[in-house]
């Protein structure tokens, strides 16, 4: 019997995610230049993902 798609593990799936984890935010604001050492992590700014 095979499995059926939806229960693949999610590294196979391949799909792009829409939105980001709080740890990937502030990595993208600090590229960015939005964001610097001490300012509160809760709270963050809208982010678009990189293109």
């Amino acid at each position: 019997m095979s499995q059926h798609s939806s229960l693949r593990a999610a590294s196979t799936l391949g799909a792009k995610r829409n939105v980001l984890k709080r740890f990937e935010r502030v990595e993208l604001l600090k590229r960015r230049g939005q964001w610097k050492e001490g300012d509160r992590v809760t709270g963050l700014r809208k982010t678009k993902g990189e293109a």
